[in-house]
């Protein structure tokens, strides 16, 4: 009687127990049969998790001398069906937005943040800076050829002047309050502590957040003030071709701004507008969604199937949108600080007489005519012109 009981036991039991060895199996003592970060791992790499974790108020239940979850009553499968998302829930505020109360994705974002952004950030502005100083010891200040005249040139007016300062300044604020927030839980709150890092957090957060504003204003300022005289044109192939003077002694024509300046020109514009706009879209997440359109766009000229990949998601939440900007934001911001670390560097110590130029505004024309001249000659034949024009006072 007890081997045919057993038998028809077995038989009842045979799905559920076939159900629970096709999914790997995870140890989840330590939890009380709650999810793990494994389960978490195992769902977005595509795997077999079984939704049947335990009771974790059983779990509580046996601690001797502490309540259970929620008092000693526990909802597991609600929030089971939550992780799966096969709850039938309704909310009165937020629609779909506030739906979305468990989210594994976030993981993903997590690691690549905390792994791949934080070792290949640091690497590219320590590299780039350890570069600068080997070549500064090596090349050392590019000097003058010509002895200076003492008659100086205006370069930069002061509206000029105030709007690249204004970029400049606002984008260093950005960058510094950016590596703070990046980096402030991992290498500044062991050393000078939790408190000091919290502090120090919530004022770059909030730096951050308002100096944006200027750096946007002036990067619009800039493009129209300068667009003009940054078009590519055959003076640039002569003047890459001679690496601009900065490697050898050759030192080629230019116009108001050599190859190397417009690089760094359009560096700026199109690399700032980028950092711009998914931080504008991290500020109103709800409002400014850009990559669900933007993977739509990419879809539809075919780019994924091309490298044989499958179509971009163009169906992404809010937190989604928010990971995504909040990892471009930082990538292209890491790129761009490395180009600015080599603007600066030429800039002063790079190079004589090159900060005078955003300085006072003013340059010795023998500077100019080393490193400027084609933009030397239009203007000094614009002043020769205007005197010739000009009346003379009765």
């Amino acid at each position: 009687m007890r081997a045919i009981l057993a038998l028809i036991f077995l038989c009842l039991a045979w799905p559920a127990l076939a159900q629970e060895a096709e999914a790997p199996a995870i140890d989840r003592s330590a939890t009380g049969g709650a999810q793990t970060l494994e389960d978490i791992l195992a769902r977005q790499r595509g795997d077999a998790v079984a939704p049947r974790t335990g009771d974790a108020n059983s779990a509580a239940a046996e601690l001797s001398g502490q309540l259970g979850v929620l008092g000693g009553a526990s909802d597991p499968d609600l929030w089971r069906a939550l992780r799966y998302n096969s709850a039938d829930i309704s909310v009165s505020a937020g629609g779909d937005v506030g739906k979305v109360l468990v989210q594994d994705g976030g993981m993903a974002w997590y690691e690549f943040r905390q792994g791949p952004l934080t070792k290949i950030g640091a690497y590219l502005l320590l590299g780039t800076t350890g570069l600068l100083i080997l070549f500064y010891l090596l090349r050392g200040t590019v000097p003058l050829d010509y002895d200076k005249t003492g008659r100086t040139i205006v370069r930069f007016k002061f509206v000029e002047r105030m709007a690249h300062w204004v970029m400049a300044g606002s984008f260093i604020l950005l960058g510094i309050t950016g590596i703070f927030v990046k980096y402030g839980r991992d290498y500044i709150a062991p050393y000078l502590g939790k408190d000091f890092n919290s502090v120090l957090l919530i004022g770059s957060k909030f730096i951050h957040n308002n100096v944006s504003w200027a750096f946007m204003l002036s990067l619009i300022v800039v493009f129209f003030m300068w667009v003009l005289h940054n078009i590519p044109n055959r003076t640039d192939i002569k003047w890459f071709a001679q690496a601009g003077g900065i490697v050898g002694s050759k030192h080629p024509p230019a116009k108001k701004f050599n190859g190397g300046q417009k690089i760094i020109f359009w560096s700026v514009i199109l690399l700032g507008a980028s950092i711009s706009m998914s931080g504008l879209s991290l500020l109103f997440p709800f409002e400014l969604p850009l990559f669900a359109k933007t993977f739509a766009a990419i879809n539809s000229l075919g780019l994924p199937s091309l490298l044989g990949q499958p179509d971009l998601p163009t169906i992404l939440a809010p937190q989604e949108e928010m990971q995504l900007a909040q990892l471009w934001h930082a990538i292209v911001s890491f790129v761009l600080m490395a180009i600015i670390i080599a603007h600066i560097y030429i800039g002063t110590l790079g190079m004589e007489g090159a900060y005078d130029a955003m300085g006072s505004g003013e340059v010795d024309e023998a500077w100019a005519k080393q490193h400027h001249s084609i933009w030397l000659e239009e203007v000094q034949t614009k002043q020769d012109s205007a005197s010739k024009n000009a009346t003379p006072a009765e």
